[in-house]
């Protein structure tokens, strides 16, 4: 399995082949068709993360100390943003998610082209992802997610 900065680093090289914006929102889009269903059932209030505008579901479990979910949301971009979240910290250690930095979003270029609601609710997913990555390593609580743009 790769490590999340593998990921990370694939995921920009292929944003970085795209020529416009556009474009990359137009693959945005498609990660978020291409992510895999999630049971209806696991679309509970539990699971939906709280500060997004859309509705975004994450349901999230810790298995040998990796966490691993299932995501969905109502929007076709949020749902893309949630498929690279899905492709960065899906089956990885909960330790490595908690110490990620994220960085590698302003590389892709998604802070500068999403609206301040839509990068609001991505750190709330990365909060989200965080505190059950908290949880999964026997953790109160984790440091919120930052926001690459305010450092």
């Amino acid at each position: 399995m790769s490590t999340i900065l593998e990921i990370e680093n694939e995921l920009i090289e292929a944003f970085g082949l795209l020529d416009s914006w556009e474009e990359k929102y137009d693959y945005l889009i498609e990660l978020g068709q291409e992510l895999p269903a999630m049971d209806p059932a696991q679309k509970t209030d539990s699971n939906l993360v709280k500060g997004c505008q859309s509705s975004v579901w994450l349901a999230v479990e810790c298995q040998d100390g990796r966490l691993c979910f299932q995501a969905d949301s109502d929007s076709l971009v949020v749902k893309g943003m949630v498929a690279v979240l899905n492709k960065v910290f899906n089956h990885q250690p909960a330790g490595e998610v908690l110490e990620s930095d994220l960085r590698f979003f302003e590389s892709l270029g998604l802070w500068r082209h999403l609206s301040s609601q839509r990068g609001n609710g991505l750190t709330a997913m990365v909060s989200h992802l965080k505190q059950a990555a908290a949880r999964c390593l026997g953790q109160a609580e984790a440091l919120p997610a930052t926001n690459p743009q305010e450092e």
